[in-house]
């Protein structure tokens, strides 16, 4: 299921590498795509209506279902209420960067790659619990910072524009997260990583896209 055309890009993009490595060259598990228009997601997200959110994302889950997909996967950090309509509803299980459901033992492939070291995340929606119960004590930007890193997500990233700009304001804030005593920053929002890249970053990275992409790869091998 996606909501944004480039991370849903760069996790189905990562999956193709992903099955190359664990599968064989030029494989990958079978993948079906659904989305809404973002200006849907939009219009519920400003209005601070995440159950309409839910309900577009159950309606692509719908979709997939009805395609016959095993399990689902969205690469989007508010569409944790939609994974649980979907096991609510008895459809496909489905798995975020930040949470599977039905959960499992463990939390979620980004949780299990923090508890190696302390996290930082972005969006104050991604609760420690939701990373499962090695989540690691974590700290987060500021509010005016959170409201610049909203404004370069949804006026410039999730539009393709990736400026040397704005990965200054990221690079700036993850200092300052590394000097607060983090160690490790957590990238969860779906486009942040094609904005910065590991070489770019203050502090070491958790790429949740890329992180669940591997996750859904690994799970359709042992499924």
């Amino acid at each position: 299921m996606a909501c944004s055309t480039e991370g849903a890009a760069l996790c189905y993009r990562t999956i193709s590498l992903v099955g190359g490595e664990l599968i064989g060259r030029h494989a990958h598990p079978e993948v079906s795509l659904h989305s809404h228009p973002l200006s849907e997601y939009m219009e519920h997200i400003y209005r601070d209506d995440w159950k309409g959110v839910a309900r577009l994302m159950l309606s692509s889950a719908e979709k997939l279902a009805r395609c016959g997909a095993d399990f689902l996967i969205c690469p989007t950090t508010p569409s944790t209420s939609c994974c649980r309509r979907c096991a609510r509803h008895r459809l496909c299980p489905g798995c975020t960067s930040a949470r599977w459901w039905p959960p499992r033992p463990g939390g979620s492939a980004t949780g299990a790659s923090a508890s190696r070291g302390r996290g930082t995340r972005w969006k104050a929606r991604c609760t420690p619990r939701s990373w499962g119960p090695r989540a690691s004590s974590n700290r987060a930007p500021g509010a005016e910072a959170r409201a610049l890193i909203d404004r370069i997500i949804f006026d410039e990233l999730v539009n393709g524009r990736f400026t040397a700009e704005s990965l200054r304001v990221f690079q700036r804030e993850i200092a300052s997260l590394r000097e607060e005593g983090c160690d490790a920053v957590i990238l969860g929002c779906t486009e942040i990583p094609l904005l910065v890249p590991p070489e770019e970053s203050p502090l070491p990275t958790l790429d949740s896209t890329r992180l669940l992409a591997r996750a859904a790869v690994e799970h359709a091998l042992r499924a």
